[in-house]
């Protein structure tokens, strides 16, 4: 006897709506010059946090526990918590949209937002279709997420 649990409401599967909005920044290049620069990660000293969406927090919890954390933990000096030892993002494939648009100055500043408002507002879409409350920091939109069973 074949038993199937319906679940109510099912949540839509993030990803491709992630990867799609992040394939279509690829496409929308600005000059940059990031080259690994790590300013910006350095979030209490360059003033700034990103923001992530639910699909985006989502989207980056699954890099962190593919590296086997279950949890953040907060860097000493104020890093991004996604920061390696060596200095690397340690979810670069999965990095949030904030990262991907360079509020680093070092690197060329932050992207017009007329030049991405239409993936924002992607992103706030899937934001609510996930349940979402809207874009939270970093460090706490992942860990809430980390939290979730």
């Amino acid at each position: 006897m074949l038993i199937t649990r319906r679940m109510k409401n099912p949540k839509p599967d993030h990803r491709p709506e992630i990867m799609a909005i992040y394939a279509e920044l690829e496409r929308r290049p600005l000059p940059r010059q990031c080259e690994m620069r790590t300013g910006c990660c350095h979030f209490r000293l360059a003033g700034h946090t990103p923001l992530l969406t639910k699909g985006e927090a989502l989207y980056a919890a699954q890099s962190v526990r593919a590296s086997g954390r279950k949890a953040l933990k907060p860097h000493p000096d104020g890093a991004c918590p996604l920061l390696g030892r060596d200095g690397r993002c340690t979810i670069y494939a999965h990095r949030p949209f904030g990262c991907r648009t360079h509020f680093c100055a070092e690197a060329g500043g932050m992207y017009p937002r007329k030049h991405v408002a239409d993936l924002i507002q992607r992103l706030e879409a899937l934001d609510e279709r996930l349940g979402g409350d809207g874009s939270r920091p970093l460090e706490g939109a992942i860990s809430a997420v980390l939290a979730e069973k």
